[in-house]
């Protein structure tokens, strides 16, 4: 829970109802609710809010809240879950090259500034569920594929490049103008938020 020490409310903010909303598929969500009971559909206090999150919510999917992060059963986590802060990422054709971030939360995730802590065994499963993903609801991947042109446009108009984790391993900036990819050491890249004044720092257990 690296996150959750710069949370006012001391919890993970991917487990913060106020900061993200978890999502399942239809067919994910008959599932957990049959052989658990860490989930339940997510019903806002306001029933404006609702209708407005029910519209933005692509078909065939529901919004699920969770009993809190200290009851986590973590082989009942849902897709969104397990993916944070990640998505597919694809490129102008389609091609589903690694894992891109929802940069909505770099001021708060710390994966995000920490990029170099992802495992391969984790990018590897990543990419292996949804390709299976992608077989099975092929509107899925043009989502998807529609999220990533956002991304490209959002950091186009910033003049950020995109931190990619590639499938073949490798972590690459990605203009987001021309696809162009050149690699990078991820221990290099940016940080955000508090974790990038941490960096800075210099703890007790690195001074001679």
């Amino acid at each position: 829970m690296k996150c959750a020490p710069h949370n006012s409310r001391g919890v993970p903010f991917c487990c913060d109802l106020d900061h993200a909303i978890p999502t399942a598929y239809d067919a994910e969500w008959d599932y957990l609710h049959k052989n658990t009971d860490l989930w339940h559909l997510w019903e806002p206090d306001d029933p404006n809010l609702k209708l407005q999150l029910h519209a933005e919510l692509p078909a065939g999917m529901q919004m699920i809240a969770c009993q809190g992060h200290h009851f986590c059963q973590r082989s009942f986590r849902a897709i969104t879950c397990r993916a944070f802060p990640f998505f597919p990422y694809l490129d102008r054709q389609g091609k589903f090259l690694g894992l891109a971030h929802y940069w909505e939360y770099e001021d708060r995730c710390w994966v995000i500034s920490n990029l170099d802590q992802v495992t391969d065994t984790y990018r590897e499963e990543f990419i292996a569920a949804f390709e299976s993903l992608f077989r099975e609801f092929p509107d899925e991947q043009e989502n998807f594929r529609q999220y990533s042109i956002r991304m490209r446009r959002s950091f186009g108009r910033r003049k950020r490049t995109i931190p990619l984790l590639h499938r073949n391993g490798g972590t690459y900036k990605v203009t987001p103008r021309n696809g162009r990819m050149r690699s990078v050491n991820p221990e290099k890249l940016p940080r955000f938020g508090p974790y990038q004044v941490a960096a800075t720092l210099r703890f007790s257990d690195e001074t001679e």
